[in-house]
């Protein structure tokens, strides 16, 4: 299965979700397991002055716990994709990632196969 996500990854790149819709193969994608409120704006600058956030992941925590759902934010790009496995994200919140999952255009959520912390 790693072999599969490995040449995917090598035949589409990063930007991986447009070849998705194509052919729903996995591909590695790496960001960070965000809040989908804070991930609008890319940055969690807007919750620092709430008590009790001084991390990332307290941010994404407090965020997701008030409602908000984890997605997987790619800065360079700006996206935030759905990540469908919630229970499974919540391990990583505020975490740099590297995913591996294949991608539903419609939905635009990241079905995970695999998840880890990226260095």
């Amino acid at each position: 299965m790693l072999a599969v996500a490995a040449v995917a990854l090598l035949q589409s790149g990063s930007s991986g979700a447009s070849a998705q819709q194509q052919n729903n193969t996995p591909i590695a994608y790496i960001g960070y397991v965000m809040d989908s409120v804070c991930a609008g704006g890319g940055s969690h600058a807007a919750m620092e002055s709430k008590e009790g956030i001084k991390t990332p992941k307290d941010c994404v925590l407090y965020c997701v716990k008030n409602g908000a759902k984890f997605v997987l934010y790619i800065p360079e790009t700006k996206t935030a994709y759905n990540l469908d496995d919630q229970d499974k994200s919540q391990d990583y919140a505020g975490e740099k990632v590297n995913v591996v999952g294949s991608y539903d255009g419609p939905s635009q959520t990241i079905h995970i196969i695999s998840i880890m912390v990226s260095p």
